[in-house]
């Protein structure tokens, strides 16, 4: 109960943050102007808190998915669209850094969240600092082969996808996620060599690389009584680095090596609370599993990541790879091959809520993290050159200074009535399909440990095993 009030609070003052910042941004901007604000508000509908000073009605809506600061010198029908019917008509020139002013303060907020990120720190998983392949499948499905059939094994770095450098395992999954196809660039350390392969759509909207899956740890998160695992004297917190002197890179791996070695005594090296030993195991063959079992439950549960070390990246480089990621995928957007594959991995204000609560109950550096994220997307959009958004509004103007004449009222009422009601029908889409695709995810969820084959894996988090 407690975690849970945490949670929602910090998730409403980090959105509602960002969101205050945007507005405040339009606000101030537009007062040094002298231009009339008629209203400022956080959030839609129904106002849970509202008051009114010097002219200006401050609200709270109801609905926290955005807000609004009520200018009617900026408002298509100008004068008339207020009640007195007469307020000064402002320079378009003025419109300009009013509309500008919002991004700016959501960028000025992403900097300053990367500056706190860089000196507290963010947990980092190896995946996020790496592109080592953690596991290929070797046997099942044709298309699950495909990788292993052209040479990619585990311990191998993918370098370029699609010609694209990559960094770690996010850039990989954007590649593929926007592409039907990726031909993979991988160092083996010997040589250099290509692997083609096609990708695999989720109902989650994200498209993956079949047979394939990132590095990670095995980490020992409980040990089956009676087990070869504990008469060895494995313990809950230990982390496998090695079976039978072959470096571990995943529990896949780790699960096939233990099947392997069914019947034999074999070394184990682990690390506890820092230091290395050695351990001696013995895999026993579980008729019920038809594998061999050492009696342990590794990896974290489904949804969660396996962070193990604190990075201290510069704002600077946060804001540019936030920056990257954006312009990849509106490109992609833009992009006819591309464009319907990145239109179904969008999210909307229900996932981005969602994921924000599950940040802040993972770490709290790890809500600022997103929120940093958050704050540069929701700059980079409204400045697309559509009516609606702030983008338009500098079009708008740019087109009155350049030609020196004003736009027809009526034509900027009519695109921009439409143009909110196609963002409107957007949000309520993605909305919808938010809460479908969380449903899923809430259904596909383990709710005890499962046992996978060695060939059970995805790109992406492994699901707690047993081994």
């Amino acid at each position: 109960m407690i975690l849970g009030i945490y949670t929602l609070l910090v998730v409403l003052i980090l959105f509602g943050l960002t969101i205050f910042v945007h507005e405040l941004g339009h606000f101030l901007v537009a007062r040094r102007f002298g231009m009339k604000v008629d209203a400022f508000a956080i959030g839609f509908g129904p106002a849970i808190w509202s008051t009114k000073r010097n002219g200006v009605l401050y609200k709270v809506g109801l609905i926290p998915f955005g807000g609004y600061v009520a200018l009617p010198q900026m408002d298509p029908e100008g004068a008339e669209a207020t009640a007195d019917g007469h307020i000064p008509e402002i320079a378009p020139w003025k419109k300009i850094p009013v509309a500008v002013a919002g991004a700016v303060g959501n960028i000025i907020l992403a900097f300053i969240i990367a500056w706190i990120i860089s000196i507290i720190g963010k947990p980092s998983a190896p995946h996020e600092r790496d592109t080592v392949v953690g596991y290929v499948v070797t046997e099942g499905e044709e298309e699950e082969r495909l990788a292993y059939e052209q040479g990619l094994r585990i311990g191998h770095r993918i370098v370029a996808v699609n010609g694209t450098p990559v960094s770690n395992w996010q850039d990989i999954n954007v590649e593929a996620t926007l592409s039907r196809e990726v031909v993979l660039d991988v160092d083996t350390s010997e040589e250099m060599i290509t692997v083609t392969l096609p990708t695999w759509d989720t109902e989650m909207g994200v498209r993956l690389l079949p047979g394939v899956s990132w590095v990670g740890h095995s980490d020992v998160a409980q040990v089956v009584p009676d087990s070869p695992a504990e008469r060895a004297g494995l313990r809950p917190g230990d982390r496998i680095l090695a079976f039978n002197e072959v470096k571990l890179y995943s529990t896949a791996q780790l699960i096939g090596l233990v099947d392997e070695h069914r019947d034999r005594l074999v070394p184990v090296k682990v690390e506890r609370r820092g230091e290395s030993m050695t351990i001696d195991v013995q895999p026993e063959y579980d008729p019920e599993e038809d594998r061999a079992l050492i009696g342990i439950i590794f990896s974290p549960p489904l949804w969660t990541v396996d962070y193990d070390e604190v990075i201290h990246p510069k704002p600077w480089e946060m804001i540019r790879e936030f920056s990257t990621l954006i312009f990849r995928v509106l490109r992609a957007l833009a992009t006819p091959s591309q464009a319907g594959m990145a239109a179904s991995a969008l999210a909307g204000p229900v996932y981005i809520l969602y994921a924000l609560w599950d940040m802040v109950q993972n770490s709290f550096a790890m809500a600022l993290w997103f929120t940093c994220l958050l704050n540069v997307n929701l700059a980079i959009l409204n400045l697309l050159p559509i009516p609606v958004l702030d983008g338009g509004h500098i079009v708008f103007s740019l087109w009155e200074v350049i030609t020196r004449r004003r736009i027809n009222a009526r034509f900027k009422v009519i695109i921009m009535g439409a143009c909110w009601f196609l963002l409107i029908f957007a949000m309520i889409y993605l909305s919808f399909r938010d809460v479908s695709r969380l449903g899923l995810m809430s259904r596909s969820a383990p709710t005890e440990e499962v046992e996978p084959a060695p060939d059970d894996v995805t790109d992406g988090p492994s699901p707690a095993a047993q081994d």
